[in-house]
This record gives C-alpha cells, structure tokens and sequence, in this order.
C-alpha cells in the first residue's frame, strides 16, 4: 500500500522522456548552472560507472580523467538541474558497477566498444 502511494507521489516528478544510457557508455551531461542572476549549460563529459536506485531517486555516476586527476561525479536522473543526457560512444560491459576503473590509468581505463 505504501508503495503505490509513494509511486503515485514521485509519477508527478519524473521526466516524461529520459534519456537511454547504459553502465559503460561515454556520455556527456548537459547541466544548468547558476551564475549570479545568469544561468548557462556547463558539459561533464565521461564514462557512466554506475547507476543506482529507481523512481525519482535514480541516480548515476560519471568519471573522467582531468590533468590526470579522476574525478567523479554523481547526477540525479530526474533533476531539473540536468538539460540532457547525449550519448557519445557505447561500450560492452560485464558489470553492473565500474569501479574497478578507479585503479587504471592510461590504456587501461579503455573499453571496447559495442557495434550497433
């Protein structure tokens, strides 16, 4: 009972069309960001390693390397906050979660890439 009442709260929430990603793929997201009165789409461009949670509380996280730094970061899916998810390269996975990416650098963090 709780749960479709929950379901029934978060419906009003949910982006109609999200955009499909998977773990793996290389996707760049396009976030609005707040400059005092002025507001402007920033890009994080990087792999999705990994995805958690359902409803309005998905959530997923993008890596990338910057000057030879990891950094992470970990996006609600139904954000207003979020413009859009563009997909740039899909890769063959067989994990749910990426972590192990965190240890590699160099060649190591490439994955193959899926043939459509």
């Amino acid at each position: 009972m709780s749960q479709q009442i929950l379901q029934a709260v978060e419906s009003a929430y949910l982006k109609p069309n999200v955009d499909q990603f998977g773990i793996g793929d290389t996707v760049d997201v396009h976030t609005k960001i707040q400059e005092g009165n002025k507001e402007r789409i920033q890009i994080f461009s990087g792999t999705v390693i990994a995805r958690s949670g359902s409803g309005s509380r998905e959530m997923f996280v993008v890596r990338r390397i910057v000057a030879g730094e990891g950094v992470e970061r970990k996006f609600p899916l139904h954000s207003p906050k979020i413009e859009k998810i563009e997909v740039k390269r899909r890769s063959v996975v067989r994990r749910a979660k990426l972590y192990f990416l965190r240890e590699r650098t160099g060649k190591g963090v490439r994955l193959r890439e899926r043939r459509v």
